[in-house]
C-alpha cells in the first residue's frame, strides 16, 4: 500500500524543526529512521497531515559519553550506539541490548531515540533505558524539559511527548560499582520482535556477594516492566545463588498475555528461564568489573576471542 497524502517539511536546524512542528500540532509525526514510522504509514495504521524529516538536524547526530553515562542525540543510528566503544565501555547494556534491535540493515537507519519515541513494549531499547532510569530530553518552541524513563513511557506505542514537542536526546547513565548486565530474549526468527526479553543488572560487593539484583521485561507488559529481585538473591554470589528462586519471585509480579505468536503460559515459561540467564550472567559480568570501570567479561566471553 502507499501511504496517505501529506506536506512534507524539510528543516535544517533544531529552531526550524520546532517551529515547525509548534505549526502543525497534533495533525504532524517526526520522521527520523523511519523504521517504524514508514511502515505504520504504508499499512495506513499512521495518517499525518504533515511530515517533519528531521534527517537534516546534524547537530543532533551524536553520542557523547562522559563519567557518568551515555548521552544520544536523535539522529545517532542504532549502529553508531553499537560501535561506540566509550558508549560500551561506560555503559555496556546499551551494546547488549543493541545486538538484538531487529536487522544490521534496520540498525543502520533507525535511530536510538526514534525507537523509544515509538514507546513499542516489544522495543529492545525501552527495557534498557527503564532499567537504568534513563531520561529523555524534550524540546518545543521555547523550551525543554527531561523526563524520567518511569514518567516517559505511558502505554503501548505512547510516550509523554506533547503537542510540538521533539525528543532531541536520551540519557543513559552508568550503573554505580561492581554491577553487570545482560540482555537476553527469544524470537521466533531472529531479527523478528521478542516474544519475550529481559535485560538484568546485578551489583556486588568486594566478596562478591549481591547487593542488588533487578530485571527488565519486554512483550510482556504495555510499559517497560522493572522488577526488583534482590530479596530472592542478597547475599549469595555467583556460585552459592538460588537463580529459580529469582525466577519464582518475578513469576509474581508477571502478568503475560498469550497472542498469536505465542500463549501466555508460553511467555511465563520464557520469562522464567531467561530471567535465570540474565541473573547469571549478569552477575558473573559484575564479579570482574574493577574499581576503575573496566566492563566485565564472562569467561565464554574471554575463551572466544
Amino acid at each position: 500500500m502507499k501511504p496517505p497524502a501529506f506536506r512534507y517539511h524539510a528543516p535544517t536546524d533544531l529552531a526550524e524543526a520546532l517551529d515547525a512542528l509548534a505549526e502543525v500540532g497534533h495533525d504532524g509525526k517526526v520522521l527520523a529512521g523511519g523504521q517504524s514510522l514508514i511502515p505504520m504509514l504504508n499499512m495506513r495504521l499512521a495518517a499525518p497531515a504533515h511530515l517533519v524529516d528531521i534527517n537534516g538536524l546534524g547537530e543532533l547526530a551524536y553520542v557523547r559519553t562522559d563519567p557518568g553515562g551515555v548521552a544520544v542525540g536523535a539522529l545517532a543510528r542504532h549502529a553508531e550506539v553499537e560501535a561506540d566503544e566509550a558508549a560500551h565501555a561506560v555503559v555496556p547494556l546499551l551494546r547488549q541490548g543493541l545486538r538484538l534491535v531487529a536487522h544490521p540493515v534496520i540498525r543502520n537507519r533507525g535511530t536510538t531515540v526514534g525507537s523509544l519515541a515509538h514507546a513499542d513494549p516489544s522495543g529492545e531499547m525501552t527495557a534498557v533505558l527503564a532499567l537504568l532510569g534513563g531520561s529523555m530530553t524534550l524540546a518545543r518552541k521555547g523550551g525543554t524539559r527531561t523526563v524520567a524513563a518511569e514518567d516517559f513511557f505511558v502505554g503501548p506505542l505512547e510516550a509523554s511527548i506533547e503537542e510540538g514537542e521533539l525528543a532531541v536526546a536520551a540519557y543513559f547513565p552508568r550503573l554505580p560499582g561492581r554491577t553487570g548486565t545482560e540482555f537476553v530474549e527469544i524470537a521466533r526468527r531472529h531479527g523478528d520482535y521478542a516474544m519475550c526479553g529481559v535485560a538484568a543488572a546485578v551489583t556486588v560487593d568486594d566478596d562478591l556477594r549481591i547487593v542488588s539484583a533487578r530485571a527488565a521485561y519486554l512483550s510482556l507488559s504495555p510499559v517497560p516492566l522493572v522488577l526488583d529481585l534482590t530479596d530472592a538473591l542478597i547475599g549469595r554470589t555467583a556460585d552459592t545463588a538460588v537463580w529459580q528462586d529469582a525466577a519464582t519471585l518475578a513469576a509474581g509480579s508477571l502478568e503475560p498475555e498469550g497472542d498469536i505468536h505465542a500463549t501466555a503460559e508460553y511467555r511465563a515459561q520464557l520469562a522464567g528461564v531467561l530471567t535465570v540467564r540474565a541473573l547469571r550472567t549478569a552477575t558473573e559480568r559484575a564479579a570482574l568489573v574493577d574499581p576503575n570501570g573496566n566492563t566485565g567479561t564472562t569467561s565464554t566471553e574471554r575463551s572466544a576471542r
